[in-house]
């Protein structure tokens, strides 16, 4: 941020009260949101989106991520010029330098583009499109495996993406929805009924619906659960059982993540230690390995 003259503070720990999630700012989902805004000012230029890429590639491999799939609104990082494609490129190079680095017996990547919900419906299939022709099965390295809606839910339901989600499907693209952090239960039923999703994010308040949480179950819907960030935004309170224990329960598959490691001030040991510490290790090491299986980059693959 000094290099383009652009850094709000004067000291690394006044700009992390910037980019991390105080303990008096915790409760909502628009303020843990409001903490994407100062990392953007940057991240609008080719070699800064792949410098932080790399970065967040290698604290992966050193947290022991072996399958990363890398969550990515390509959109919002074209306020400096770069192209929807640039962007996606920009993700999508560094990704395979750290591939070819680290190898790939020993680390596999997917980028899931992400349409922010605010942006609308028209902005979304344009992104949707975009999305597939950087599809994993076109590249030999790596590639996008996965489309994904994000942003505040109050207000733009599920429903108003469908074309987008049948764009992506049928492009060959994995499909999950960020539903049931910040509405009721109908949302998650809408992105799997309307939306035809295979995985969900958050979906904390599934669990309100016992019919929805049988569903998930029967149709095998992996949810992608984040412990400390469903804390920090209220989507599940502190001191009451997380959801993931109850999808375990239910049958529904479950997948141990991280949301925004910076934002949370966390790490994959991390997130995975806290169920540990409910279930064990070898409960945890099930858990991942169930859910690397209905992972788009999985999928992908099989399909080449």
């Amino acid at each position: 941020m000094r290099r383009h003259g652009l850094a709000p503070t004067s000291t690394e720990a006044e700009l992390e009260k910037l980019l991390v999630l105080q303990p008096e700012e915790e409760g909502t989902l628009l303020s843990y949101l409001d903490k994407f805004h100062y990392p953007l000012w940057v991240t609008q230029f080719f070699e800064n989106i792949e410098r932080v890429v790399g970065d967040i590639v290698d604290e992966a491999v050193a947290q022991g991520v072996r399958t990363l799939e890398l969550r990515y609104s390509p959109i919002i990082h074209t306020y400096a010029g770069l192209t929807l494609r640039q962007s996606i490129v920009a993700v999508l190079s560094a990704m395979r330098e750290r591939i070819r680095t680290h190898g790939p017996d020993r680390l596999r990547c997917g980028l899931v583009v992400i349409a922010m919900r605010q942006q609308g419906p028209h902005i979304a299939k344009i992104l949707a499109r975009q999305a597939i022709s950087e599809a994993h099965h076109l590249h030999r390295v790596c590639g996008v495996v996965g489309f994904d809606i994000a942003g505040a839910e109050r207000g733009t339901p599920p429903r108003l993406f469908r074309d987008a989600f049948e764009i992506a499907s049928k492009g060959g693209l994995g499909t999950t929805a960020h539903a049931g952090e910040d509405e009721a239960a109908a949302c998650v039923w809408e992105a799997i009924d309307v939306l035809g999703v295979s995985r969900l994010g958050h979906a904390c308040s599934a669990v309100q619906d016992r019919e929805l949480v049988r569903r998930l179950a029967r149709d095998s819907i992996l949810v992608e659960c984040c412990l400390t960030s469903n804390w920090q935004t209220g989507a599940a309170r502190r001191g009451e059982r997380h959801p993931l224990y109850t999808f375990l329960e239910a049958g529904v598959p479950v997948a141990i993540c991280t949301d925004n490691v910076t934002v949370s001030r966390t790490t994959q040991l991390r997130e995975s230690a806290l169920v540990a510490a409910e279930l064990g290790l070898d409960a945890v090491a099930e858990i991942h390995d169930k859910a690397r299986r209905h992972s788009f980059l999985e999928a992908s693959t099989a399909g080449c």
